[in-house]
C-alpha cells in the first residue's frame, strides 16, 4: 500500500513538470522487470545495419568510429550519476579491466529517467574518474528514447534495423551486447550485473 502511494505521488510531482510521454516513460520504467533480458533468435533476419555503421562523439566531443571496434564483443550501456544502479560503474569498470582486450565496454549517459544524469559532459567525466576511475570509453551525453533518440540506440530498439530486437531501455544502466561482426545479441535490463550467469554466457566467458 505504501509503496502504491508513493508511486502515484512521484506521477502526480512528475505529471506538474513534464509532457505526457516523459511521464509514461518513467511509470513504465518503475514498474519493468530490472532482471528482463532478450537473445537474438537463430532465425533472426540480417541486420539492415550494423554497430559498424555509426560514428559517435566522445565525452570530450571527439568522433568515434565504431567500426574501429570490430572483432571484439561490445557491452553498450546506458549510464547515469544519480541513480540507484550508479555503484554498477564500478562492476562494469572492473569487468573492462579484466575482459577488454576481448570485450570492450561503452557508457553512453542519458538523462531520461528521473533526469538522474542532470550534468554536462565535463561533469561526467570529472564524476567518473573521481567516483570509479572509469577507463572504459564514456560518449557524449544522448537521449535513448522519444523523438530525440540518438541513432545509435534507434538501431539498437529498431528491430526492422537490428534484425530482431525492439526493446528500448527501460532504465538506467541497460546493456546491449555486440558481437565481432557487430550484430546485436542480447538486450539486458538494469540489475543484470557482469558476474550473472546469463551475461557470462552471453559473452563467452
Amino acid at each position: 500500500m505504501k509503496k502504491t502511494v508513493l508511486l502515484l505521488t512521484l506521477a502526480v510531482v512528475a505529471l506538474a513538470t513534464t509532457s505526457f510521454t516523459s511521464l509514461s516513460t518513467l511509470v513504465k520504467g518503475i514498474f519493468a522487470d530490472k532482471r528482463e533480458m532478450a537473445v537474438m533468435p537463430a532465425n533472426a533476419p540480417a541486420p539492415t545495419k550494423t554497430l559498424y555503421d555509426f560514428t559517435v562523439n566522445s565525452l570530450d566531443g571527439k568522433p568515434v568510429a565504431l567500426k574501429g571496434f570490430k572483432g571484439k564483443k561490445v557491452v553498450i550501456l546506458n549510464v547515469a550519476s544519480k541513480c540507484g544502479f550508479t555503484p554498477q560503474y564500478a562492476d562494469w569498470e572492473k569487468f573492462y579491466k579484466d575482459h577488454g582486450d576481448k570485450i570492450v565496454v561503452l557508457g553512453f549517459p542519458a538523462n531520461n529517467f528521473k533526469s538522474q544524469e542532470p550534468g554536462s559532459n565535463e561533469e561526467i567525466a570529472e564524476f567518473c574518474k573521481k567516483n570509479y576511475g572509469v577507463t572504459f570509453p564514456m560518449f557524449e551525453k544522448v537521449s535513448v528514447l522519444g523523438d530525440d533518440q540518438a541513432p545509435l540506440y534507434k538501431w539498437l530498439t529498431t528491430k526492422d534495423m537490428n534484425g530482431w530486437n525492439d526493446k528500448a531501455p527501460t532504465w538506467n544502466f541497460c546493456k546491449y551486447v555486440i558481437n565481432e561482426k557487430g550484430e546485436l545479441t542480447h538486450f539486458f535490463a538494469s540489475k543484470v550485473k557482469p558476474e550473472d550467469e546469463e551475461f557470462k554466457k552471453a559473452v563467452g566467458i
